[in-house]
């Protein structure tokens, strides 16, 4: 039914293929378990539904509460259903906003986590875990909450709305974009970014042409999975602290918050990294690697401002106090002006500053 992913030194295992959520139960039971809590949104309910008949009697329950950001109180709610079903495994379909209840729970208890990804958002391919209290976002990186199995089953993305598909591919190849000057980059990682970068400049448009050419989203799941595990590898810079400050700070939508910001960063970064971009604009074309990422989220219909999201004009000032509070490496020195510079361009939509 589906085909494993190639091994980069990690116990995940990854199974491609059309129709391969419907193997689910059988990977439940290699892994010696029988008692699966399924996790999804509200949105999500029938899906969630249609993998606990696919796990029959290994299914004890379903929790369809998950929300962006993994707020604690909402996985506080979902360990109660954790302890009344005695669940000793947590099966999410979803994007980030499921998988990561999942990984919050694994964080907290040590459960096995099997997942089916229905967007391209890649978090399921790493250790990392971000959860928001009170308003704010924080984020650790433990083996703990990595994923045991990852089912990519192309059928699930195909209904994947044409605004969501390109907003969370945006979303992934920024993962690829940050590790290709991460500070602990290797050759390794830096040819893992750009098969996924590549994945998706070549499979996107054919999936906007038809969505439901089932060839092609497998491509972008490809994109999605090596984005995703070069994340796992390599340390994020700029645009991720932006995306976690304006997520987590004014509940922007994850996704759409990064395909945003995803140029903007980038020029800010080519202006002392553009030898380690070059692999964007040989991809894409230009001169400049974050106002070709911004060329071609325009020409994928992308949303382009921060403003189309609900943020306002007098929140800038704030997101950028919040953005600068802690230093952290990035190629290019960050100061506050140039922040409040770059996220006043992403809020009104323009051309990034290069």
């Amino acid at each position: 039914m589906g085909q494993p992913a190639p091994d980069l030194s990690s116990d995940v295992r990854v199974v491609f293929g059309a129709g391969s959520r419907a193997s689910v139960a059988a990977e439940v039971r290699k892994l010696g378990l029988s008692k699966a809590l399924v996790l999804a949104t509200p949105h999500q309910h029938d899906a969630a539904l249609g993998i606990a008949e696919h796990l029959g009697n290994l299914a004890v329950g379903v929790f369809c509460k998950a929300e962006m950001h993994t707020p604690v109180h909402v996985t506080e709610a979902a360990m109660a259903h954790v302890i009344e079903t005695k669940a000793d495994c947590v099966v999410s379909i979803g994007g980030g906003s499921t998988i990561g209840l999942g990984k919050a729970i694994a964080y907290r208890t040590g459960l096995t986590q099997v997942v089916i990804p229905t967007t391209y958002a890649g978090s399921e391919c790493t250790p990392i875990l971000g959860q928001t209290e009170n308003g704010v976002k924080t984020t650790l990186r433990d083996p703990s909450v990595l994923p045991e199995v990852i089912l990519y089953d192309a059928e699930l993305v195909r209904t994947l709305p044409l605004g969501m598909t390109v907003t969370s591919a945006l979303n992934a190849m920024a993962h690829a974009a940050e590790a290709l000057y991460a500070t602990n980059r290797t050759l390794e990682t830096t040819a893992l970014a750009v098969q996924g970068l590549k994945a998706f400049v070549d499979g996107l448009p054919k999936v906007l042409q038809d969505p439901w050419d089932l060839k092609a989203r497998e491509e972008t799941q490809r994109g999605a999975w090596a984005c995703g595990t070069v994340l796992g590898q390599a340390d994020m810079a700029l645009h991720h602290k932006l995306c976690h400050t304006l997520g987590g700070s004014f509940n922007l939508p994850h996704a759409d918050t990064h395909a945003i910001i995803l140029p903007h960063a980038i020029a800010y970064n080519a202006r002392a990294a553009a030898k380690d971009l070059t692999p964007i604009c040989d991809l894409l074309g230009g001169t400049n690697a974050g106002t070709a990422l911004y060329s071609f989220a325009k020409s994928m219909n992308a949303p382009l401002a921060l403003k189309e999201l609900g943020l306002k004009a007098d929140d800038l000032e704030r997101a950028a106090d919040l953005a600068t509070m802690k230093p952290y490496p990035n190629p290019q020195p960050v100061t506050r002006d140039d922040i409040l510079a770059l996220l006043t361009a992403a809020w009104a939509g323009d051309t990034p500053i290069e």
